[in-house]
């Protein structure tokens, strides 16, 4: 925790928050929702020991980075505009990007605008876009819960989730981080019925600390959602079908970037978001595959869960290059 730096700037039209650690080549690490930076606190030390200067920032809405109200400035023109705009504020050419959940589709989209500026992409749990070319994800996520609860419909309508939300961080929080680990199958979460408030859909979470997450870690990231609310965070799902339509221009085209990944057997996004073989998948997405790498016992928060072989794989792909 000595050895962070944090920075703030205005970048790309928003106030940006981001921690450093370490001197080197840069490696940029996106975290996912409801996540902040500190997701990334092993890999953040793990990295900058072995050489390189490692940056995890705030995405867009989340954290201590400013919050738009309006879902469309969460199109893909601004998360890729915030990250090519962080490395000119850094003064930096060309890093390696690393990223899970909407971080890492942030970074997909960077490397097929700006490939210049991808050393390599790093993905964890989504080897790619969930989405099909024949149907926009809201469409499909409304389609889906008119039979049970899903998420991602429950924060289509803007206002009800936000409230719900905001009105109880730490419940929701503490829930939802441990309904998306290896210690419980969230797609449980869809045996609730249509119009099921999503904090009453999670499962009660036990007490704190975990195995995987210290209480402090918790205490912290809790403090940012409760000062920012979460409407910032809901945006991200609010855009999907922008970022849906704006993705046609390359959607049939393997990304040509240097491609590392890190899944995890108890995944619920390569459970239910992927296709029936996602890790099969991943050739026609990429033409440079370096390593694919499945850890067991762990779920979608695969960073916390799995710290320590999270950071190695990390480690052994950025030293390949």
């Amino acid at each position: 925790m000595a050895e962070w730096t944090h920075h703030r700037a205005v970048i790309n039209g928003i106030a940006m928050h981001w921690v450093e650690q370490g001197r080197g080549p840069a490696i940029v690490l996106a975290h996912g929702f409801p996540h902040i930076w500190l997701s990334w606190r092993h890999q953040i030390a793990a990295l900058a020991a072995a050489g390189w200067r490692v940056i995890a920032p705030d995405l867009r809405g989340m954290g201590q980075t400013e919050a738009p109200a309006d879902h469309r400035l969460y199109d893909v023109p601004h998360i890729t505009g915030d990250l090519v705009g962080l490395l000119d504020h850094l003064g930096i050419d060309q890093a390696v990007f690393a990223g899970l959940d909407f971080g890492v589709f942030a970074i997909y989209d960077l490397a097929y605008l700006h490939p210049e500026r991808v050393r390599a992409v790093i993905g964890l749990e989504n080897p790619f876009y969930p989405d099909t070319p024949d149907k926009a994800p809201l469409a499909e996520a409304a389609e889906w819960a008119k039979g049970h609860f899903v998420h991602i419909d429950y924060f289509r309508p803007v206002g009800p989730a936000d409230d719900a939300l905001d009105a109880a961080p730490r419940a929701f929080l503490q829930k939802v981080l441990y309904a998306l680990s290896g210690d419980y199958h969230y797609l449980d979460v869809w045996k609730h019925p249509p119009g099921t408030p999503y904090i009453d859909a999670l499962p009660e979470a036990p007490p704190l600390p975990w195995p995987w997450l210290e209480e402090w870690e918790f205490e912290w990231a809790l403090s940012d959602y409760s000062r920012s609310g979460f409407t910032g965070g809901l945006n991200w799902y609010r855009a999907m079908d922008l970022r849906w339509e704006q993705r046609a221009a390359w959607r049939h085209r393997p990304s040509g970037r240097p491609f590392f990944f890190i899944g995890s057997e108890n995944d619920v996004d390569l459970e239910a978001w992927h296709g029936e073989d996602p890790i099969g998948a991943i050739p026609c997405h990429y033409s440079d595959v370096r390593r694919v790498e499945m850890l067991p016992r762990a779920g979608h928060l695969i960073q916390l869960e799995r710290a320590a072989d999270v950071s190695r794989l990390m480690v052994e792909f950025v030293a390949e290059l």
